[in-house]
């Protein structure tokens, strides 16, 4: 028999589950197959946000530009901005690259309602194995077809988490780049994402003289199906901060992009 308290989690995890979907459109445009949508926000202004959930992200279809082939995730969440950066795309790789550089990254936690760190560790790998511990990665290192693996702690999970970043394109005006986790995410006993349940892909080109434009889609699969998949809002967040850092804009300033 089921004890009493584990049927009412049960019971819960489901009903936050069946949750009203986001009210979305038929799913997000990545910008290699067409204008993005959501279209990017203008220099200067905060970056263009929307998630999707329900029938609009699970039968959403990646295009073969995006780098991935299997349909469907059970929330999608884009992020479409552009910044200004005067120098060339080296200095955006490195501030991708700087792996160790993460743990300062903060956003906004919807559950303690305040700047919270995003990371508490995360260290470059020389491969999949975390005891394969490196320095940073540099510009250099980003090049077609090379995988980039890191290893995090991330501040709702449990121990260290392995990801791997794919280039699938890079110039002297633009990088692909796809992400995804290799291990499991893990909050103590319980895991929340197999390996590769949890990814990103992220688009950077240069849209004119000292403009650069920037897109990012996360997309994920929990590992149960009795599992919550967790508020539009902290997805939001944690996205953000992420164009925040490459966007060389304080990751902590006001106001958060979701509360």
């Amino acid at each position: 028999m089921v004890p009493a308290h584990a049927l009412v989690l049960l019971v819960t995890l489901a009903l936050l589950r069946s949750a009203p979907a986001w009210a979305g459109d038929e799913g997000p445009r990545l910008p290699c197959d067409g204008p993005p949508a959501p279209s990017y926000a203008e220099p200067g202004a905060p970056p263009t946000v929307q998630a999707w959930r329900g029938k609009a992200a699970q039968e959403w279809q990646p295009p073969a530009c995006s780098g991935w082939t299997a349909k469907g995730a059970d929330m999608l969440v884009a992020v479409a901005g552009s910044f200004r950066h005067d120098g060339e795309i080296d200095d955006l790789l490195a501030r991708i690259g700087g792996i160790s550089t993460k743990s300062q990254v903060r956003y906004w936690s919807t559950t303690d309602k305040g700047w919270k760190p995003l990371v508490t560790e995360a260290f470059a790998l020389s491969g999949p194995d975390p005891a394969l511990r490196r320095a940073d990665f540099t510009a250099a290192q980003f090049v077609k077809g090379q995988n980039l693996h890191y290893a995090q702690s991330d501040n709702r999970s449990s121990g260290k988490t392995v990801y791997r970043d794919r280039v699938l394109a890079v110039g002297r005006d633009n990088l692909v780049l796809n992400c995804e986790n290799v291990t499991p995410v893990k909050m103590t006993l319980l895991t929340l994402f197999e390996p590769g349940e949890l990814q990103a892909t992220y688009f950077l080109s240069r849209r004119a003289p000292g403009v650069w434009s920037f897109y990012s889609l996360t997309r994920t699969r929990m590992a149960s199906a009795v599992l919550p998949v967790g508020s539009d809002a902290s997805y939001i967040n944690r996205a953000v901060a992420f164009y925040r850092l490459v966007a060389a804009i304080p990751t902590d300033q006001e106001p958060p992009a979701a509360r």
